[in-house]
């Protein structure tokens, strides 16, 4: 939790520095926001580890698809990538790229889950030709 906290500490002192900063122009505080996203980024990946081990572990127990894990990581990654690129994108002035950014990476998304719903469509197959 430490780690959380000191991310926490140092998006608060970075949003100040940006006020000041945005005074002087406003690319320096879009560099300043770069920057503390790919720190965030990097702590986000500390907690996401064992949350990774977690999924390989129910995956082999539960004898689960890994292209399917797979896919969710995918699109998890996705997500939050298109979130934070969208947020940088509005904060420098470019709101309409961030939402074409959003708008492109939900039609990855749904690229992406094709074979779960193929998956899906052959398991209602089976349960509706089984009855």
């Amino acid at each position: 939790m430490g780690t959380f906290y000191q991310a926490a500490g140092l998006v608060l002192v970075a949003s100040v520095l940006g006020l000041v900063l945005a005074k002087q122009g406003k690319e320096m505080t879009v560099m300043l926001t770069i920057g503390v996203c790919c720190m965030v980024l990097v702590a986000a990946i500390a907690f996401l580890k064992p949350v990774l081990e977690f999924m390989h572990q129910l995956e082999s127990l539960g004898k689960l698809n890994s292209q399917m894990v797979q896919i969710l990581f995918k699109v998890v990654g996705i997500g939050m990538v298109s979130e934070i690129s969208g947020m940088i994108c509005a904060d420098a002035g470019n709101a309409s790229m961030g939402k074409a950014l959003q708008m492109l990476s939900n039609a990855v998304i749904l690229w992406l889950s094709i074979p779960v719903f193929q998956t899906l469509l052959e398991l209602i197959q089976q349960i509706v030709g089984g009855i």
